[in-house]
């Protein structure tokens, strides 16, 4: 049995890759047809009409911080370490313009009639970097370390086993029908197949077992299948890599992809630096999710001329604020009027003006458009401070403590957005005491329960049966420790359903529900965005492999294959 401590420890790892699973839908799904858009398509601009790309070059790409780890099954990859990975790696599928996944290292991937036996074939022919050849051994050893690892052991619980049956085809069977299990494959952006020579570093340095603290050689030793071949990592400093020559995807010239002759990825926690170097040259390519610099620096250097942007809300992380609805503290938060009260003082509007420039595009419910069971109108309350004040005055009537404790990051537009949410909810009669912490004791407070409200961003989705750990009644990933039947069997229903049409109707019930209990206080969609500069194009690259477009998303990472630099 594990202790407390452990158990701890293993769900902070969760947590600090939140989001264990960001995208999910089955295998070449059409989606939700009735999606709305946040904003106009997502175009990179910049693009030529009829682009002639040319080969060579290197990118230097500037990422928001750096992945303690690339030995995929443990590494607890945010958005950074899952854009290096798609230079390294490839995932057996990826996500399709339509909402679906598209086999990418798999040739194929086909399940059972009652979605118990899922089977996938790969391609022939392609090889790791070192020359060792992906088949199906490799495959279900990559797939086994998964399901024994912390982060994806929890994702991965209904899998029974994992067998090759020849060369090219794994066999993965369920305890439960799975329709969703696809995007298992893909994890958010967080599952790529190593090379063995990485996968039996695990654990070990120079063959022996490693001590408590120390790093294995599946760490630093990259070994995949991608587009570029690992050359060398100067921890805070940068990772650089060359082109795979033997890469398996061809590009239209005939050659293999990709086109850039090499690869640099540099970390650089402060956005305002990244924007800074991208404009002095210092970086050609960069990513961020701070709104006020797509609003403002990054689209003045694109009306300018000076930069190419891509900004999406494809799929895209919610920003909101969890409760703890079994607060021994805060006993008043297990009451769907308190809660309720709680958001109809929040001023969403005034706080994403302030925050965010009013860039950002409010939340009603857990879902982004184009998510299955997305509602334009859920029925969550609105902003009304008088029916606020109306609910509070009754709940201390009743002799109701109306003390709660708002868990904020000590980052500095954290702690500006929790001042002014306090000043809304004690408008409304509440008493809010900001905690402010720093993001590990953020987190373990959370698994703790040693919290009424906290900040959260998670749940990017293209299906809703990815949230099923963070909601089920009972999971140790539901921090907000409600068990609701409603939201319960809705969850049931969409792993399990095959209907598309009754998964929809089970997840708008949920959606329904969510807005009528208000367990989350839902605030806006958090968009990504991709700069590069003028003469950088390609941000989705090519075609998937089965003639399909690739997703729009960017929360998970993008593709490199196609990134080319013009040097004509």
């Amino acid at each position: 049995m594990s202790s407390p401590r452990s158990t701890t420890r293993r769900i902070s790892a969760v947590l600090l890759g939140l989001s264990l699973i960001g995208t999910s839908c089955s295998l070449g799904g059409d989606g939700d047809a009735g999606s709305v858009r946040l904003r106009p398509d997502a175009v990179e601009s910049g693009m030529p009409d009829d682009p002639t790309p040319t080969r060579g070059g290197k990118l230097v790409y500037g990422l928001e911080a750096e992945s303690d780890s690339f030995c995929l099954p443990d590494a607890q990859l945010a958005i950074s370490g899952m854009q290096v990975l798609r230079a390294f790696y490839d995932p057996l599928v990826v996500p399709n313009a339509k909402g679906g996944y598209s086999p990418y290292l798999a040739k194929g991937l086909e399940s059972s009639p009652d979605h118990r036996v899922w089977t996938i074939t790969l391609r022939p022919g392609i090889k790791f970097t070192d020359g060792t050849p992906l088949d199906s051994a490799i495959v279900r050893d990559n797939l086994l370390a998964y399901m024994d690892s912390v982060l994806f052991s929890v994702v991965y619980e209904p899998v029974k086993s994992v067998e090759a049956v020849n060369e090219l085809t794994v066999k993965v069977t369920l305890d439960q029908p799975w329709v969703t299990f696809p995007a298992a494959l893909y994890g958010g952006g967080r599952v790529g197949i190593i090379g063995r020579a990485q996968l039996e570093g695990r654990g070990t340095r120079k063959g022996q077992p490693i001590a408590p603290g120390e790093q294995d050689d599946c760490t630093t030793n990259l070994v995949g299948t991608g587009p570029f071949k690992f050359v060398s990592w100067a921890r805070g400093r940068n990772l650089q890599g060359v082109r795979n020559d033997h890469y398996w995807q061809k590009a239209p010239d005939g050659k293999p992809y990709p086109y850039l002759a090499a690869i640099e990825f540099r970390p650089i926690a402060n956005t305002g630096s990244r924007v800074v170097d991208l404009q002095q040259g210092e970086l050609n390519m960069m990513q961020t999710s701070t709104m006020r610099d797509m609003e403002g620096a990054l689209a003045q250097l694109k009306d300018s001329g000076d930069i190419n942007l891509m900004i999406s809300e494809e799929h895209t992380e919610t920003s909101y604020l969890i409760i703890n609805v079994k607060s021994d503290k805060a006993p008043i938060l297990a009451k769907v009027e308190a809660r309720r009260a709680i958001a109809q003082a929040i001023d969403r509007s005034k706080l994403n003006e302030v925050e965010n420039h009013g860039f950002a595009t409010p939340a009603d419910g857990p879902f982004a458009p184009g998510t299955l069971g997305y509602l334009e109108d859920p029925g969550r309350p609105e902003f009304d401070l008088d029916a606020a004040k109306d609910a509070v005055r009754k709940l201390k009537a009743s002799g109701q403590s109306v003390k709660v404790r708002y868990l904020v990051d000590a980052e500095a537009s954290s702690v500006v957005r929790a001042d002014l949410v306090r000043q809304m909810l004690n408008a409304a009669g509440f008493q809010v005491e900001v905690v402010t912490v720093d993001q590990v004791e953020l987190i373990n407070k959370v698994i703790a329960g040693d919290y009424d409200i906290a900040d959260f961003r998670n749940q990017p989705s293209e299906d809703p049966d990815t949230n099923y750990h963070w909601w089920y009644g009972g999971t140790i990933l539901n921090f907000g420790r409600f068990d609701d039947d409603v939201i319960n069997r809705s969850l049931r229903i969409g792993r399990t359903e095959s209907d598309t049409a009754k998964r929809r109707q089970a997840y708008e019930t949920l959606n329904r529900q969510f807005a009528k209990q208000q367990y989350n206080i839902y605030l806006w969609y958090s968009p990504w965005a991709v700069a590069e500069s003028a003469d950088v194009h390609g941000i989705l690259g090519p075609k998937l492999p089965d003639g399909s477009e690739p997703g729009k998303q960017l929360v998970t990472g993008h593709s490199l294959v196609g990134v080319w630099i013009d040097r004509s």
